[in-house]
């Protein structure tokens, strides 16, 4: 069974109906997501405006609105790695072997600000991974870890997102986790955060160690968990409790 979604994943099929996290919201955050100008990511957005020009992306890039498209195509291929990269790392990369800058930190003000900048130009754009079999075995990987058990609690991404979603952990609705809004705003957070973050919440919540942030593992499971959601609209930056 696992081989056969794995088969249906590489060929872009998806067959079940999908929704993203914003449906399980009240009105009142997805009004808050729909409205730029109550949307708290459009200030991580803007900040990444500045940055564009001040970090030298202007330079070699242009104007931010040849970057459209561009979010939905990541994590891709990277012939310098010999495997995934996403588009915080590609960003990263840019920076210290085209510029010579040091590279913004992962999770940082200034990362999250141009990652969620590069992807505000997709917003509604249809998810499109790369068809690119080099990436293959980083999907399957990926598969693997998204269904893998761990933790003291013993569970899986699978158990909670695919078995029961649209049902309630606490008071909380669990989502079908399509990873279409990040970087977002989470109201707990009460500020910007990357799915490497969401994920490392998910393995403390089941008591399990996370990996550091920018882990390959990191990157094969929203590789895996992008291609799951291929052809869903970027919401990028979405808002979520």
């Amino acid at each position: 069974m696992r081989r056969l979604l794995l088969a249906l994943l590489l060929a872009g099929v998806v067959a079940e109906a999908r929704e993203s996290g914003f449906v399980l919201m009240s009105p009142e955050t997805q009004a808050m997501q729909r409205d730029d100008t109550a949307n708290p990511g459009m200030l991580w957005v803007e900040e990444g405006r500045a940055l564009w020009d001040s970090a030298g992306c202007a330079g070699c890039h242009g104007d931010v609105a040849g970057m459209r498209g561009v979010a939905a195509r990541y994590p891709a291929f990277d012939a310098a790695s010999g495997g995934p990269i996403d588009l915080a790392g590609r960003i990263a990369q840019c920076q210290e072997a085209r510029q010579g800058r040091t590279p913004f930190p992962r999770e940082s003000e200034e990362a999250l600000a141009l990652s969620a900048l590069v992807g505000l130009q997709s917003r509604g754009m249809p998810v499109a991974p790369p068809e690119d079999p080099r990436l293959a075995p980083a999907l399957a990987r990926g598969d693997a870890l998204y269904r893998q058990r761990r933790g003291q609690l013993d569970l899986s991404c699978a158990q909670c997102h695919d078995a029961n979603a649209g049902r309630h952990l606490g008071s909380s609705p669990i989502p079908e986790a399509h990873p279409t809004g990040y970087p977002l705003y989470r109201l707990e957070w009460q500020g910007m955060g990357s799915l490497q973050r969401r994920l490392r919440n998910c393995m403390a919540g089941v008591r399990s160690e996370p990996y550091a942030y920018g882990a390959a593992e990191y990157i094969e499971i929203e590789l895996f968990l992008m291609r799951r959601a291929a052809g869903m609209p970027l919401e990028t930056p979405a808002v979520r409790p």
